[in-house]
């Protein structure tokens, strides 16, 4: 006999599995969410704000089902310097432009989305993600030690002010204030090494809160997060101008970047860990109209978390829906519990962000890179030391500039090779990798593993010279073109002033396993008549054979 689950009682344990998953998730936002409200220079509230109704639009809309959007690092550190350095904005505007900026995220990503644009983070390679995020998690932590130690903030946010900052006040250390960041560091990171589904960051802020109110630190100089309004955010368009959009709009172009840069490697890492599929433009559009919202209720840019949605995950999420039970318990806190926030210290709220962007610094990619690829590890290098000297934006502009050129590098210097038979067989193999290949008396053979383009056009002469002299008296050369995936019109002209030469010198000249892209241009262009057909071949070993008694 067959037993068949009952549909009712799979969709009810699918829906108990969610509930948790969200309650979990609940435990670990709202922390974290007025923390990193901090990061972006404004009040706690607002990172409560920022956790709401992003998440029931990205729940509605989006796809990943352990994805648990809201505050991030990397965006509310954009948020932060780059609000921070305008002349134009004081403590009265600042969430204003806060939240126009999410609503510029917000529409930038949706018109991305709509164009199918988002192969535009390609242009982000992992090298340069690696170090931005490096570099930017070492910016986060740094842009926190004035809370942890109890000294006034720097007036300008970079790592040079904080560090000068440090530096000028550390006569005037809060020695309580210091004492409460490092005992919550202690805790926060003991905690999660003792068991990481211990919802860690919100007990040290119940302890935190309780200790401060019944020691009463505030009298004692340690800075608390005050009154927190209670009540769900208003809803309205941020006041703008024509000339304060122009002054946001870098910003929101790189956050807009970044912070789907950010949701979608996460919930592709979680989509392929689950065997199923997220489109990235319809992801675009989601963090679009999630950013959206947030700017439309007094909230900043969202993105997404790792950690946190590496929760969500382990909670038993399955489905985008768990994150309205999220956004509930975040809609409870703000009507009925944001009176007990007030007497929670700020430097708790600094630590939990201190030990959150602190595992973002990847020393493994340095290592890992400079086995593999030390190009690449200069190209990580690179983008760490310009994120940290010349800031978020300019940083990671430089890595995509300092990527495009090592591309273009790599794509007029592409790799070729002299290939030579190997004995008993029919293989030709680079005579550099192997050493019983043995190359053709008087035929030089090479293959060029890249598109032929005009880049390249000057690299393919210059080798082939090179190498005549070493196959001299040269008979024939055989290009290998089985890796030449494309060729344009300088290319095609180049090849036909390298096969006029080699005819006028009496060098045949024969292709071997050519691609159908490439036979397209040669027959419209006429250099396929010019090498003759009877000297295009499927492989190599028939181009040998057919040279006859000219070997």
């Amino acid at each position: 006999m067959t037993f068949v689950a009952n549909p009712t009682d799979a969709k009810r344990q699918r829906a108990i599995r969610n509930a948790i998953a969200g309650t979990t998730t609940a435990v670990v936002i709202i922390p974290q969410g007025m923390a990193y409200a901090l990061v972006a220079g404004l009040p706690a509230i607002h990172g409560l704000y920022a956790s709401l109704l992003p998440l029931v639009v990205y729940a509605l809309v989006g796809r990943s089902r352990e994805l648990a959007v809201g505050p991030g690092a990397l965006d509310t550190l954009l948020v932060g310097a780059s609000l921070g350095s305008l002349a134009f904005v004081d403590e009265s505007n600042y969430a204003g432009y806060a939240a126009l900026l999410a609503v510029m995220v917000g529409a930038l990503q949706i018109g991305f989305g709509a164009v199918r644009a988002g192969f535009l983070v390609n242009f982000l390679s992992r090298p340069v993600i690696s170090g931005f995020t490096s570099a930017a998690a070492i910016l986060i932590a740094t842009s926190q030690v004035h809370h942890l130690l109890g000294i006034p903030a720097p007036t300008n946010r970079s790592a040079y002010a904080d560090v000068v900052n440090i530096a000028t006040h550390v006569g005037s250390v809060q020695w309580v204030t210091a004492g409460v960041g490092a005992i919550c560091i202690v805790l926060l990171v003991g905690l999660k090494r003792w068991r990481r589904t211990f919802p860690y960051a919100l007990a040290v802020v119940c302890l935190s809160i309780a200790v401060s109110a019944l020691a009463d630190l505030e009298t004692r100089g340690v800075a608390v997060v005050g009154e927190v309004p209670a009540g769900m955010p208003s809803l309205g368009v941020p006041a703008m101008s024509l000339q304060t959009l122009r002054e946001l709009l870098p910003t929101a172009l790189t956050i807009a970047f970044v912070g789907y840069l950010t949701m979608i490697s996460i919930a592709q890492t979680f989509a392929d860990r689950g065997g199923y599929r997220v489109s990235p433009n319809r992801e675009l559009g989601a963090a679009g109209a999630a950013n959206l919202v947030a700017g439309l209720s007094q909230g900043f840019p969202i993105s997404a978390s790792f950690s946190r949605s590496a929760v969500h995950a382990q909670a038993g999420a399955t489905s985008p829906r768990a994150l309205l039970v999220t956004a509930a318990w975040v809609a409870l806190t703000l009507l009925f519990l944001t009176e007990l926030f007030g007497p929670l210290p700020k430097a708790t709220l600094a630590a939990i962000i201190v030990t959150a962007v602190l595992g973002l610094v990847d020393t493994k990619a340095f290592r890992r890179l400079w086995r593999v690829k030390k190009s690449d590890m200069w190209l990580l290098l690179v983008t760490f030391a310009a994120t940290l000297t010349l800031g978020i934006e300019r940083g990671i502009l430089v890595g995509v500039l300092a990527s495009l050129v090592l591309f273009v590098y790599r794509t007029t210097q592409p790799h070729a090779a002299v290939l030579g038979r190997v004995p008993g067989t029919r293989d030709f193999r680079n005579v550099l990798n192997y050493a019983d290949a043995e190359p053709i008396e008087g035929v030089l053979i090479v293959r060029i593993d890249a598109q032929f383009y005009f880049g390249n056009v000057t690299f393919l002469r210059d080798f082939l010279r090179h190498h005549e002299r070493e196959s001299s008296p040269l008979r024939a050369v055989i290009l290998e073109a089985c890796s030449v995936s494309q060729l344009d019109s300088s290319a095609n002209d180049a090849l036909q002033e390298i096969v006029t030469d080699y005819r006028a010198r009496d060098v045949r000249f024969l292709l071997a396993s050519p691609k159908m892209p490439v036979v397209r241009v040669m027959r419209a262009s006429g250099l396929w008549d010019l090498i003759g057909e009877s000297n295009v071949f499927l492989n190599i070993d028939d181009a040998v054979s057919s040279l006859g008694d000219r070997l």
